[in-house]
């Protein structure tokens, strides 16, 4: 079945073009309404194509602000390639400041490859995947913890199994800019994004970027200079174009978190405390964090403790807790040997 999207925009014509991509959007009172999504193509010369995005989750904002500055501030002779800018992959969810679209219920990072005769999450995700992604050679979206989760502000990939884009995903995460590159897995179901772009041979990078309610103007920052280093080195952005902060070039430390153990869930409802800071060592044994009961507040609240040594990269942002919710994810570092495989440096 074709894919119903509809749009004026032609992704293979030169120059620059301003549009949206129209979603029919059949849980509406108006049988004809679309859920509209905003989009920017600069083309240029030759050189790769990205496909950058955000708002994947609607409650995760600074790649959204840092994509819409750059639709604003870039300018076409500042490009060598092609480059494709949706800074809002789910308005609904955006609008709503919610981690789900209110439409239909859908955790549109869970909807891939899509489906063009489902929801309007599963027809934006088919469209992506057999229109925009088979395009594109790099696909970048951008991602904080949300309301749910706060993360050290880290770039992050999967270990993919072919070396030569294992390679380039590597360098392109590296690029970035964060203090931390992550490798992650997939604990919470399949559907995702980056596992379609992966599939399909691309090079794909992701960032997990702090999380809450508000970030600060040094998150806000670090993305926007993030994806315009990425840029940089994948030789789509000409050397000083946009505003950018300037890191200071060494490696990035690079830890995983690939084992189910490694992920820790609340064994009950309760209020959480973090004890321990993002980003923080620590050893197997230590405390960090505690479960309290509001509904008994004399109980001694139950303690979670390290299973390994290891590196904080993630705990739960709003206290109030529910059985099942991710407390900690605890990374380790890389072996030398895959530490040196992947700070290797690439062409791209």
């Amino acid at each position: 079945m074709k894919n119903p999207i509809h749009t004026s925009i032609d992704f293979h014509a030169p120059g620059l073009q301003r549009g949206v991509l129209e979603v029919p959007n059949s849980y509406n009172l108006s049988g004809w309404a679309q859920v509209l999504l905003p989009v920017q193509v600069m083309a240029r010369g030759e050189g790769p194509t990205v496909l950058l995005t955000a708002g994947n989750h609607g409650d995760e904002y600074p790649g959204q602000v840092g994509i819409m500055r750059l639709m604003r501030e870039l300018k076409l002779e500042d490009i060598n390639g092609r480059l494709i800018m949706i800074p809002v992959l789910n308005p609904p969810a955006a609008g709503a400041a919610t981690r789900l679209s209110p439409l239909d219920g859908k955790n549109f990072n869970r909807c891939f490859p899509g489906d063009p005769s489902g929801s309007v999450s599963e027809i934006t995700a088919d469209f992506l995947s057999h229109t925009l992604f088979p395009m594109a050679d790099v696909v970048i979206d951008l991602h904080t913890g949300g309301r749910g989760v706060v993360f050290h502000p880290c770039a992050h990939m999967h270990w993919v199994q072919d070396p030569a884009q294992r390679a380039r995903m590597a360098a392109a995460t590296a690029a970035f800019g964060t203090d931390i590159a992550f490798l992650y897995a997939d604990v919470a179901g399949r559907g995702l994004l980056p596992t379609e772009v992966e599939q399909q041979g691309k090079t794909m990078v992701s960032t997990e970027l702090g999380g809450g309610e508000s970030l600060n103007a040094e998150i806000h920052q670090l993305c926007q200079g993030g994806v315009r280093r990425v840029l940089r080195h994948l030789g789509l952005l000409r050397d000083g174009a946009g505003e950018d902060l300037p890191r200071d070039g060494r490696p990035p430390r690079w830890v995983q978190a690939l084992d189910r153990e490694d992920y820790v869930f609340s064994p009950e409802s309760g209020l959480f405390e973090p004890r321990v800071a993002l980003g923080a060592d620590v050893t197997a044994g230590d405390v960090l964090g505690a479960l309290h009961f509001p509904e008994n507040p004399i109980r001694e609240p139950v303690l979670q403790r390290a299973k390994s040594d290891g590196v904080i990269v993630a705990h739960r942002g709003p206290p109030l807790t529910r059985q099942g919710d991710i407390l900690f994810c605890l990374a380790h570092d890389v072996s030398a040997e895959m530490r040196a495989e992947l700070n290797a440096k690439t062409n791209v």
